[in-house]
């Protein structure tokens, strides 16, 4: 990931203000360590820390068209950038930088051109000949990327809070598929796929697309001209990553760059289930297996460093974010720039534990609908700033556009977990990579019960953060919480101290409000609550007074085979929920 600042039409182009954006900018300088960059027109200013990933000799940034009339900035991977090059003949190119045919295509299509882009980002591009601009964040929010207004009536923009914070009257959040224009003069969203306006979706079930969807998204990741890696967990979702990704290693390109075998990460604490899992796929499919390990104390120590890079006081993100941080840190360590990792499959196939009171499929259907339209700012907005910190860049193929057009356009009936018939969460994935001739994954692998990612790195993190918590938060500090804060009030001594910390690095009011709810969990959620009252019981965001949900279930299924398929192949598709010869359903 890279970071780039941007000043819009600031009425003041003197070298103290060139001064000040670059002081703003350097920041950012975590998120991109090999280089900077400034671009000033008049009273517009331009900034960029780069990542190298792609063609790091020449692709520093900013990057302009062939007359240098259009400009951008850009943070991000435009993976089908070599098939857009081929649409614009005429055009000269000036690098080999993925990110360089943003600009060309403006020239060619207006704003029109942002679906044609396969890839994440954010970028600022600055139209020198009538002085516009367009500010654009992709389709989920994989990158960061925020708004604010001066009082000067300047429009900043920055890849995280602290390069705007300090200078903006008001700031917020850039919403995901959003674009913003000045000669509009406001946002309007760019990417509308059908799942958005939550009709239920009606496609039959076909494992086969479902896999090669996902294999696709996979290996259109492995872009990349610097040493890579899988975050592996060894739950089912970054397992599936780094089977794909080993598959694929063999003979290509990166292969003979970088070696015929993948290197895998992991992070817990000694003796934590992820380790145990993680070395089991590692030694499964053959990678380069890195295990660290952390102890309570190490993670409370990195609180504070947490809390300013990911800027956000929710609780299960912070927790979640502190042993990723850490884990990052000793991968960058290792020469290594570029990880694959697994979020968003439990937002797209009802993965956590509430689905399981689901009613129905639709309301199963709108509740993954609801869930992916918000994990920019949770999710997403963990992996990409816990990873930049340490100048690592995170990339994530369950969230790949096309892959989310196969899966949230199945019939989500497919979806609903059933365990007397041998559906657990996420089946249909699960029943899409379940190859008997040719494994992907061992089949206990493949079928393992989920783990929130805090829990799995090592069930005492969790109760040390709160026994912390307890040293350092009083009962008179509780009580009186919400006029100290009257905008999502703490209720738990963790939340409170995340929440200190959190108002000390950024205390206006415009920070406070870009973070929703403060104690956003799949258990906590209002939707849980109406779908089985008993959840209202559970305040833990962990969800673990709840894993009673299937935790027995897994076994007896398990045990009894109805876990299990035959052979998926090309001839034996799915169709309308009928097993055809060659794929029989079980249980």
């Amino acid at each position: 990931m890279c970071g780039i600042l941007a000043v819009l039409g600031c009425a003041d182009d003197s070298q103290a203000k060139r001064v000040r954006v670059l002081e703003l900018s350097r920041r950012l300088k975590h998120r991109g360590p090999d280089w900077s960059g400034l671009y000033q027109h008049g009273d517009f200013y331009l900034t960029h820390q780069r990542l190298a990933i792609v063609d790091p000799a020449s692709g520093d940034q900013p990057l302009y068209n062939e007359d240098e009339k259009i400009v951008v900035t850009v943070n991000g991977e435009i993976y089908n950038h070599e098939e857009l090059r081929k649409l614009m003949p005429k055009h000269k190119f000036r690098t080999g930088s993925d990110c360089d045919v943003i600009a060309h295509l403006y020239e060619e299509y207006g704003d029109k051109f942002l679906d044609m882009l396969d890839g994440m980002f954010s970028f600022v591009l600055l139209d020198c000949r009538d002085n516009s601009f367009l500010v654009a964040r992709d389709a989920i929010g994989i990158t960061s990327l925020y708004i604010g207004w001066g009082l000067d009536g300047s429009i900043w923009i920055s890849s995280e809070l602290k390069g705007l914070h300090d200078e903006c009257e008001h700031f917020e959040a850039f919403p995901p598929g959003h674009l913003y224009s000045s000669k509009s003069g406001g946002l309007k969203r760019w990417y509308n796929p059908p799942w958005f306006s939550e009709s239920i979706p009606s496609t039959p079930y076909d494992p086969l697309a479902l896999r090669r969807a996902f294999e696709k998204a996979v290996i259109k990741r492995l872009m990349t001209d610097v040493p890579f890696g899988v975050l592996l967990s060894g739950g089912l979702d970054s397992s599936l990553v780094a089977s794909v990704t080993s598959r694929y290693m063999a003979g290509t390109k990166a292969a003979k760059q970088w070696g015929s075998q993948l290197h895998s990460f992991c992070v817990g604490l000694e003796g934590s289930p992820d380790l145990k899992a993680a070395k089991e796929v590692a030694d499964y499919l053959g990678t380069v297996h890195h295990e660290f390990h952390f102890t309570v104390q190490d993670g409370i120590d990195a609180i504070e460093d947490v809390i300013y890079h990911i800027e956000t006081y929710d609780v299960t993100t912070i927790r979640a974010s502190t042993p990723m941080f850490l884990m990052s840190r000793k991968i960058k360590s290792l020469g290594v720039k570029m990880v694959l990792s697994g979020e968003g499959a439990d937002e797209i196939f009802g993965g956590y534990l509430y689905f399981h009171k689901a009613p129905n499929k639709e309301e199963f259907h709108r509740e993954n609908c609801h869930k992916l339209k918000a994990l920019h700012q949770y999710d997403c907005l963990r992996a990409n700033k816990a990873t930049s910190a340490w100048g690592l860049e995170a990339r994530v193929p369950f969230l790949d556009k096309e892959f989310l057009n196969v899966a949230m356009s199945i019939d989500p009936e497919w979806k609903l977990i059933k365990p007397d018939q041998g559906r657990i969460e996420k089946w249909i994935m699960r029943r899409a990579f379940d190859d008997e001739e040719r494994p992907y994954l061992p089949k206990h692998i493949l079928y393992r019960q989920k783990e929130q990612f805090s829990d799995g790195v090592g069930y005492s993190w969790i109760d040390g953060l709160k026994a912390h918590a307890e040293e350092h938060v009083t009962d008179r500090m509780m009580l009186n919480a919400d006029h100290i804060f009257p905008h999502n009030t703490p209720t738990s001594k963790e939340a409170y101290y995340y929440r200190m910390i959190f108002e000390r690095f950024f205390p206006q009011n415009s920070a406070r409000l870009t973070v929703p709810g403060g104690a956003s969990v799949a258990c906590s959620t209002p939707t849980a609550v109406l779908w089985d009252a008993s959840w209202s019981k559970n305040l833990d965001p962990s969800g673990r007074a709840a894993i009673g949900v299937h935790n027995s279930g897994y076994e007896k299924h398990l045990a009894n085979g109805n876990l299990t398929t035959s052979k998926i192949t090309d001839s034996a598709p799915m169709r309308d929920g009928v097993g055809a010869p060659g794929l029989t359903i079980r249980g």
